[in-house]
């Protein structure tokens, strides 16, 4: 790989998270302060996403994979999402603005898999490569909180602005990418299909099962800390939630050695303790005396996604085979990331609003509700998981 194609290839990483830490944490916090919005209405806003998640890969699979260059589509899915952004911030109605989240999910969902496969497309070592490549895209979200805490424009619609902006510079930008041409067919691995046969195998189907149900507590986190926070009167929220980007960079790197040192099994059950640790946190502290507690919940991030669901994709990965180990991706993504924080989103919307009192939320027993919900997934993934040492991939 070229310094030019490296130096092309980390500035869209970059951009490409940019824009989706630009908007997505604070989002919630908008919703509250201009369109008076609900908890149930909060959750749904973030379950668009799930909701492309879940649609995305036909769209790759049928229309892009198959008619079109990945880097002009993706440029023009940017540019098409660059003026959603904007409209969103024009809307006073929450109706209207879940219609247009949902619309720009399913433009900004498919670019995730498109930017993927340009930089894949210019790899020669994708094992060693990737990771130098796909770091940019954690920068890309730190640099979107570092910026709106420095501006003070948290609950303002400047986030979306600022989003759109990065938006419509990706999309030009990504016309001078590296050539991607279409794969001229349609494949069921895009969508998942062929991978059905590995949920045969007993220890897949109990992971597979408590990925879906620990995505609950993750979308608690990702709809409500930074109202958590914001509400608690604490600082440049924005800003101190990227301390959770920095940890999980750090984590990642550590995956590889402790996968093959401790196992799979135990590596699940850190990841899933990790979360019942961090609302723990979330429940019993406060911006005085227990402010340690809510910078340790931030922090725990890099460990509670990194050691479940990066250790999740190596596990699926190494589970599925050469034969299916693209469609088991695509099926892990559909159920997590999709079906998974779909429920979590609705869910998490209701338990806050049922501890919404006259304007102002009760968040010990909200941030309790993940955490029993994670001790329930802990119990039963120790209970019911067995997998062997030597991981065997399910036969197809």
């Amino acid at each position: 790989m070229t310094p030019s194609v490296f130096t092309r290839l980390s500035l869209m990483m970059l951009l490409q998270y940019f824009i989706w830490g630009a908007w997505y944490v604070t989002m919630g916090a908008y919703m509250t302060e201009y369109l008076q919005a609900s908890g149930v209405q909060i959750g749904a806003a973030y379950g668009a996403l799930a909701i492309a998640t879940m649609i995305s890969p036909f769209f790759v699979g049928l229309v892009a994979d198959r008619f079109f260059a990945a880097q002009r589509i993706m440029g023009t899915l940017h540019l098409c999402g660059a003026a959603l952004l904007f409209l969103a911030t024009q809307v006073e109605s929450h109706s209207l603005f879940y219609g247009i989240i949902v619309a720009y999910s399913l433009l900004y969902m498919p670019t995730i898999a498109l930017s993927n496969s340009v930089a894949f497309s210019q790899m020669t070592d994708p094992g060693k490569q990737f990771p130098w490549i796909r770091v940019f895209g954690t920068l890309g979200w730190i640099v979107a909180g570092i910026l709106i805490s420095w501006l003070a424009i948290e609950k303002s619609p400047s986030t979306f602005l600022m989003a759109a902006g990065a938006s419509a510079m990706l999309g030009i930008f990504s016309f001078i990418l590296p050539n991607t041409p279409p794969k001229g067919k349609t494949s069921s691995r895009a969508f998942g299909t062929e991978a059905l046969v590995m949920l045969k195998d007993k220890a897949y189907l109990i992971f597979f099962i408590a990925a879906i149900l620990v995505c609950i507590p993750l979308s608690f986190y990702y709809g409500f800390a930074n109202i958590f926070l914001n509400e608690l009167n604490l600082k440049n929220v924005a800003g101190k939630m990227t301390l959770g980007q920095v940890s999980e960079a750090l984590f990642i790197l550590a995956i590889p050695f402790m996968f093959h040192r401790i196992g799979v099994k135990n590596m699940l059950l850190l990841g899933i303790g990790a979360w019942i640790l961090r609302y723990v946190f979330f429940a019993f502290g406060d911006a005085s005396d227990q402010l340690w507690m809510l910078y340790a919940g931030i922090i725990l991030h890099g460990i509670c996604y990194d050691f479940f669901f990066v250790t999740g994709y190596m596990y699926t990965e190494k589970k599925a085979g050469e034969k299916v180990k693209n469609a088991a991706q695509g099926l892990f993504t559909f159920a997590t990331y999709g079906l998974g924080m779909f429920i979590g989103t609705w869910f998490s919307g209701v338990t806050a609003d049922q501890h919404l009192v006259e304007g102002v939320h009760d968040w010990t027993p909200i941030w309790l509700m993940p955490t029993y919900i994670a001790v329930a997934v802990l119990v039963y993934f120790l209970i019911f998981f067995r997998e062997k040492k030597e991981i065997q991939p399910t036969a197809v």
